[in-house]
């Protein structure tokens, strides 16, 4: 965005995320609008009782004033000092009330701008995902919301009191003499021509500001995320470097958004100080015409130092203001990523799922418009156990993608038991399907949450059962705390083998008709990989089962296999079948496959022989 958009665009961008979560709280608002407005009413009357006082003492001097009035008693200057009290007091109260009612709005608005982003990228498909840096994502989520709750509690609701107070006082300063409020006006003007300029510059350093510190969590997120290859690889001084260039960059995009702010406030006060001393010399001027009295003077110094109040908030809130508004539009940008996996109109609940599986001209495509599947055309039955085999890059997990809709077709038709996927609703859709992935991801909390996140209602007797189904109840029960032992973030604190196996028992009390498996016991070791396999026949049993390999034992053990290349299906049949095809493709890639773990098996009973062998001597 140019500079010269930065600001009125930007802050319409900003207000009109907010608008549609404030109306929710209208009640509380114009509660803290009535607050506010009385803290006005005060604020004008406060300076009131000082004029009482220093007209009644110069009169008692001696001195002909401009009219009538008391002269300085002891009840009188009690009275004044009562009435200061008071109206300090509930001017105070008034700004408490106001001050509580605005971030209350403040905190309810934030929270529920926050959940319905949430919610938002938590629908965004592969697409955004795939590309998208999640440090900078949970930083818009977090931070960049957080500043706008902020600023609308500590400049927001200044502002709006003191533009509220510096309109009544300018007309109480008119009402008592029209030339000295002119000073005013003049003051405003000029404010109005400097700031003009300085805004648009502050928004665009703050918005660079902002996408730094994205920048830097970014950094922070994938290097703390992936710390053991870091420390393994001896890595810490190479990213602790870039992290450092990164701080630096947003050090100096952030310090020159302050310098910007920090030289309109000083522009400011050097115009505050010229009224002010224009409205000395006149009043001054016009007090020995005994056309005002001390008292008037008094006044009115006390007015526009008050009137000048917003003039000075106005520049040092800007600063605020324009990063928030830059957060704002950060967050906006996120709302605006368009979500291209969602219900259609009419969409039907899906149920009653026998698992009958077809594809028909399908064309799939990346983001980027990169074909990835060509026109393929598949069809399979209800309860079949299908391998999907080949090359890396061929297309293999886009088949998965498509069966959970992860992403639609660009063209033709993927049908769960005659129903295009496209008409049904996701959330049916996805209930009918047990998808399991190679990197099985639990999250923080016990192992019995994490099971039960197959199905949220099922009791604690469904989820033991589960996780013996699954042969995951032994080292279940050996853990600390049995099933309410805490998991490290992404289960970190279990074997690959016992997170896969975890990952079954949720599938597995998800009760699907269709289970797609996509790599699922790709980089296990012998062991966990046969107990994995053991688990993963329970978990297919009776099921439409789709399993993405690169392994030949669960191919050669499906009901089919198809050999996927270039995008298309270039073989299909049973493993037998495919063994004897003519080209010899799959038999090649079987032989290979069988060689690898057979030498895999070798290295193994090596280190175990020498294990052996040194634990004797």
């Amino acid at each position: 965005m140019s500079r010269k958009q930065a600001s009125p665009a930007a802050l319409r961008r900003t207000l009109g995320i907010i608008r549609p979560h404030v109306g929710r709280h209208k009640l509380l608002m114009g509660g803290g609008i009535t607050a506010l407005l009385f803290e006005v009413v005060f604020r004008v009357l406060e300076p009131w009782p000082v004029k009482f006082v220093v007209d009644a003492v110069t009169r008692s001097l001696g001195a002909d004033l401009a009219g009538s009035g008391p002269t300085a008693t002891p009840a009188l200057l009690l009275s004044c000092a009562l009435a200061t009290i008071c109206i300090v007091g509930f001017r105070a109260l008034a700004n408490y009330l106001a001050t509580v009612a605005f971030a209350l709005a403040g905190s309810r608005v934030a929270a529920a701008l926050r959940v319905r982003v949430f919610s938002h990228v938590q629908a965004l498909s592969d697409r955004y995902h795939s590309s998208a840096r999640t440090g900078d994502t949970v930083q818009r989520l977090v931070g960049d919301i957080g500043r706008l709750q902020e600023v609308a509690v500590t400049a927001g609701l200044p502002l709006v009191a003191n533009v509220i107070t510096l309109v009544v006082m300018a007309g109480v300063m008119f009402w008592l003499d029209p030339l000295l409020a002119l000073v005013v006006v003049l003051a405003a003007a000029a404010f109005l021509l400097i700031s003009g300029g300085s805004t648009g510059k502050i928004t665009a350093a703050s918005r660079k500001t902002r996408k730094g510190e994205g920048a830097l969590a970014n950094t922070a997120q994938e290097s703390l995320g992936a710390i053991r290859v870091v420390q393994a690889y001896g890595l810490e001084g190479i990213l602790a470097g870039k992290f450092s260039n990164s701080n630096k960059q947003a050090l100096t995009e952030g310090v020159q958004a302050r310098r910007l702010a920090a030289g309109l406030e000083r522009r400011t006060d050097v115009i505050v100080g010229v009224a002010t001393a224009a409205v000395l010399f006149g009043g001054g001027m016009r007090v020995a015409e005994a056309a005002m009295t001390p008292g008037d003077l008094v006044i009115f110094l006390t007015y526009l130092k008050t009137a000048m109040k917003p003039l000075r908030d106005l520049a040092k809130y800007t600063g605020r203001i324009a990063r928030a508004t830059a957060s704002g539009e950060r967050v906006a940008d996120l709302l605006d990523e368009r979500v291209d996996i969602q219900d259609a109109p009419g969409a039907v609940e899906l149920s009653g799922v026998r698992g009958e599986i077809r594809l028909q001209s399908v064309r799939a495509a990346y983001g980027d418009g990169r074909p990835v599947l060509h026109h393929v055309n598949l069809h399979i039955p209800a309860g079949q156990k299908v391998a999907v085999v080949g090359p890396s890059g061929s297309g293999k997990s886009t088949l998965a993608s498509l069966l959970v809709r992860m992403m639609d077709p660009v063209h033709g038709c993927v049908s769960v038991d005659g129903h295009d996927l496209r008409e049904v609703t996701l959330a049916s859709l996805r209930s009918q399907v047990s998808l399991l992935l190679q990197d099985s991801v639990l999250f923080t909390g016990t192992i019995r949450d994490n099971i039960r996140y197959g199905r949220m209602e099922a009791t604690d007797e469904e989820v033991e059962q589960a996780a013996r189904r699954a042969q995951a109840h032994g080292f279940i029960v050996a853990s600390p705390d049995g099933y309410d032992t805490v998991v490290g973030e992404r289960g970190s604190t279990l074997s690959g083998g016992q997170r896969q196996r975890l990952a079954i028992a949720r599938a597995l009390l998800r009760h699907a008709p269709v289970v797609v498996l996509d790599e699922a016991t790709t980089g296990l070791d012998p062991e966990a990989a046969s107990e994995v396999l053991a688990a993963l026949g329970t978990l297919t049993e009776g099921r439409t089962t789709v399993t993405i390999t690169h392994d030949a034992g669960p191919a050669l053990a499906a009901d089919r296999v198809l050999w996927v290349q270039g995008g298309n299906v270039v073989l299909d049949g049973t493993p037998a079948e495919l063994l004897d095809h003519p080209s010899g493709t799959f038999k090649a890639w079987v032989e290979q496959q069988q060689a690898a773990n057979a030498s895999e098996a070798q290295v193994d009973a090596g280190h175990s022989a020498g294990a052996a062998v040194a634990e004797v001597v």
